[in-house]
């Protein structure tokens, strides 16, 4: 069975683009399918369509459910993201890599940890002390 894996990253490089830190800001996402071998069988780069980036206001969130994924793989997210995908079944793995290719090497070896707990600041970029 096919599996659709989505990142958030900084730019359009395919297997090379950076991951991008912050999940909801990322400028794009890519999307690896791997088939029932795990084989990259096709990468793609969406655009971040969601309300962090200018596109249309309301919940964010349906537009990365609307692009398929069957596992999300990032640094951090927001704990309204995480909950939408927990929620709609999909698993949300810590990356470990900085690259798309590197953390794709490091899902086939199952060296991805599950990602528990929102990162509260996510939206916010000054930290109270």
């Amino acid at each position: 069975m096919t599996k659709r894996i989505m990142m958030p990253v900084e730019d359009e490089a395919g297997l090379d683009a950076q991951i991008a830190h912050h999940f909801g800001r990322a400028p794009y996402f890519a999307i690896v399918e791997l088939d029932e071998n795990q084989k990259t069988s096709k990468v793609k780069t969406e655009p971040n369509r969601s309300e962090h980036m200018g596109g249309a206001p309301g919940h964010s969130h349906e537009s990365f459910l609307a692009l398929k994924p069957d596992v999300v793989v990032a640094y951090a997210m927001g704990p309204g993201a995480l909950s939408t995908f927990q929620d709609a079944g999909i698993k949300v793995l810590k990356a470990n890599e900085n690259t798309v290719k590197g953390n794709i090497e490091s899902f086939k070896e199952s060296k991805l940890k599950e990602l528990v707990g929102g990162c509260e600041h996510a939206h916010h970029h000054e930290h109270e002390h």
